[in-house]
């Protein structure tokens, strides 16, 4: 589990179908992640626990740590088809323009970067999501190709472990 002053951070499982259908019910929040039925989030959410397993990190639920509220979802997600480790955040309207996608990324990459001792990491969004584009750039990542993802094109963003490192006044892992 990850914490932030605001934030926990808890690895998503199957437990979590019924949230992680209502987080994507949302128009605005799926428009650049999809909506899920029950049975394609229970295959997603077995995927994520997968990961768990076998790389150790994967998706997490961001929770408010005043009241356990789910509010989103932040994570790693390892794309065989890239060779990369890409960092994501979701959140429900609601909670948009309070900084916890951001809080909750920052967090996720000193633990990509620190205890996983990733060299770089990614974030591909869409085009158009300029909210997600925001935070990427707020966090230090640059621009690194043009791709598609899930048949959609995308700008994939990177982030190296010393980037980050600097990026946060510290000595580069």
């Amino acid at each position: 589990m990850l914490t932030t002053p605001r934030l926990r951070l808890r690895p998503l499982s199957e437990a979590d179908i019924d949230w992680w259908v209502r987080l994507h019910t949302d128009d605005q929040v799926n428009q650049f992640v999809g909506a899920y039925t029950t049975e394609q989030a229970a295959v997603r959410l077995r995927d994520i626990r997968q990961q768990w397993v076998q790389r150790g990190h994967g998706l997490c639920a961001v929770e408010l740590n005043s009241t356990g509220e789910a509010i989103g979802r932040s994570g790693l997600n390892w794309w065989e088809t890239f060779g990369e480790t890409e960092i994501g955040w979701t959140f429900v309207r609601a909670h948009w323009g309070n900084g916890y996608a951001t809080e909750a990324a920052r967090a996720v990459l000193a633990w990509g970067f620190g205890a996983l001792g990733l060299g770089q990491i990614t974030a591909m969004i869409h085009h158009g999501n300029t909210a997600s584009t925001t935070v990427a750039r707020r966090l230090g990542f640059t621009p690194l190709r043009e791709d598609s993802v899930l048949g959609r094109p995308c700008t994939v963003y990177a982030l190296s472990s010393d980037d980050f490192a600097a990026s946060e006044g510290r000595t580069p892992l």
